[in-house]
């Protein structure tokens, strides 16, 4: 999906307003001697309260030996730590050191492919099932879970992208410091339990989600044949190779050098005092010692000269990807995307919709996004699946064809208010809850440097010109600048 759009106008009336000439004056900044960053807006409509807590680290801060840390992280600090989700650490952490030693000679044992050791190879998974079966023993299941159900907590969850990793809750705004306590143990004090258990569990969602759909299948090899030496062409979960030499040695380095108050952005919304609130997170964070920074990503993915086409035969219906290499967020020319693609790809009205789905009917469905991260420089993407018994041949000609049309023929004025005024509602809608208000505030320091890239972004838009329309699209929609990649049915035609 395009990233979330940020609000200048709340619409809803149920909803304290916050728009571009207030939002600076609405959020209060508060940063600690440790780095972390902490942006609070208070909104007394309801006792209620989201916290989310946003880490600068994502697959994209991967070494070629981590890929996948981040999302197996994820995971693991769901487990608990030195004082929640155990019985009794003192007896479980010995269990667990006895886990890792097994695990590096199991794997090391693996890794000589081609030996007689199968022998080896039993003998080590066997005792490694009987050590994990004693530390199970030990372990209370989804204690932070509870401890946030008990007390009115929802929409516990996290989620990790390319460009980070974030950590999120709903709760009763006099449950605010159970949350301070259990994030602020967990940032200190986690304890990555059950890792070699929860990475076969991320090894089964592999299989699962993208090896065994095709569509997310073309999705990931569409990407890694996009970006030659940048890792955003790498998979967040990672390949299977990856994930089945991922240590709990190797992800504790990369949680503590990373996971840390200099790398994380904390969002507190709702109904709160910003004093108070401050007073506590100092309280609970402020002590926490900085961490590393990730290096920066210093590879450039070479400019595309030809164009890229990927086939992937399958039981499948037909589907077809087409993607430009564009710029990052916040790049002059990103704001120009932005409105090329609510002309060509937003829901029902755009120009893709009307033509190829209602009018051609050629196509069931077609969306066009940026992918796969925002931090880099980055790629806007068609996607689309043509109406049996059209082809995706057809598909992409048509695609094109809309593109063309963007070079030649100016957008008129009428339109692009349009798309103003739609914009502005679509960032409304996504403003209107405090979890959402929450996430725009860390994604947007997170990718951009600063959440008030959110209260300049329609100003921005609104100074897109036709001109600017045709130039961009000249520039970039290509043909030495297009990957294709495409789903053809066994048997069937492209």
């Amino acid at each position: 999906m395009k990233r979330i759009l940020i609000a200048a106008v709340l619409l809803a009336s149920f909803v304290t307003s916050i728009d571009a000439a207030t939002l600076e004056d609405k959020v209060v900044e508060h940063t600690m001697k440790n780095g972390m960053k902490l942006l609070m807006v208070e909104r007394h409509t309801s006792p209620t309260v989201s916290a989310w807590i946003r880490f600068r680290v994502g697959s994209v801060d991967e070494r070629s030996d981590e890929r996948g840390i981040a999302h197996l992280l994820e995971h693991m600090l769901f487990k608990g730590t030195t004082t929640l989700g155990t019985k009794d650490y003192a007896a479980e952490k010995p269990i667990l050191d006895e886990i890792e030693g097994v695990a590096h000679a199991l794997m090391a044992e693996k890794a000589r492919r081609g030996k007689d050791n199968t022998a080896a190879i039993t003998a080590l998974e066997k005792q490694l099932s009987t050590l994990e079966a004693a530390a199970s023993k030990l372990v209370i299941k989804d204690e932070f879970f509870e401890l946030y159900s008990k007390n009115g907590g929802t929409g516990y969850n996290a989620f990790t992208s390319r460009d980070g990793t974030t950590y999120l809750i709903s709760l009763p705004a006099n449950k605010l410091e159970l949350w301070a306590a259990i994030e602020s143990d967990r940032l200190q004090n986690a304890v990555l339990r059950e890792f070699y258990t929860e990475r076969s569990v991320v090894m089964e969602e592999r299989r699962r989600s993208y090896d065994a759909d095709p569509e997310s299948k073309l999705w990931e090899t569409f990407v890694a044949s996009s970006y030659l030496a940048h890792p955003y062409g790498q998979p967040t979960i990672g390949w299977m190779s990856d994930i089945e030499n991922l240590t709990r040695t190797k992800a504790e380095q990369f949680l503590h050098s990373y996971y840390a108050p200099n790398n994380a952005i904390i969002a507190v919304v709702g109904d709160i005092d910003a004093t108070a609130t401050i007073a506590l997170v100092e309280r609970y964070f402020g002590s926490i010692k900085p961490g590393k920074e990730p290096a920066p990503v210093t590879a450039d993915e070479p400019k595309q000269a030809g164009e890229r086409r990927i086939e992937l035969i399958a039981e499948a219906e037909p589907t077809v990807m087409i993607g430009f290499h564009k710029p990052s967020i916040a790049a002059p020319d990103d704001y120009v995307f932005d409105v090329i693609s609510m002309i060509l790809g937003s829901g029902r009205t755009s120009r893709f919709y009307k033509k190829l789905v209602i009018e051609k009917q050629i196509a069931t469905d077609i969306g066009a996004f940026d992918a796969p991260g925002h931090r880099y420089p980055n790629m806007f993407v068609i996607s689309a699946n043509p109406r049996a018994p059209h082809t995706t041949k057809e598909i992409e000609e048509a695609v094109q064809a809309e593109l063309d049309l963007l070079k030649t023929a100016p957008v008129a004025e009428r339109d692009l208010q349009r798309i103003l005024n739609k914009i502005e509602y679509e960032e409304a809608r996504r403003m209107g809850t405090n979890g959402g208000l929450a996430r725009n505030l860390t994604e947007y320091e997170a990718t951009t440097g600063s959440w008030r890239y959110m209260s300049e972004h329609r100003g921005k838009i609104a100074k897109v010109t036709p001109a600017d329309i045709m130039r961009v699209a000249t520039t970039y929609f290509t043909r030495e600048n297009r990957t294709v990649g495409f789903i053809t049915k066994k048997g069937g035609d492209k």
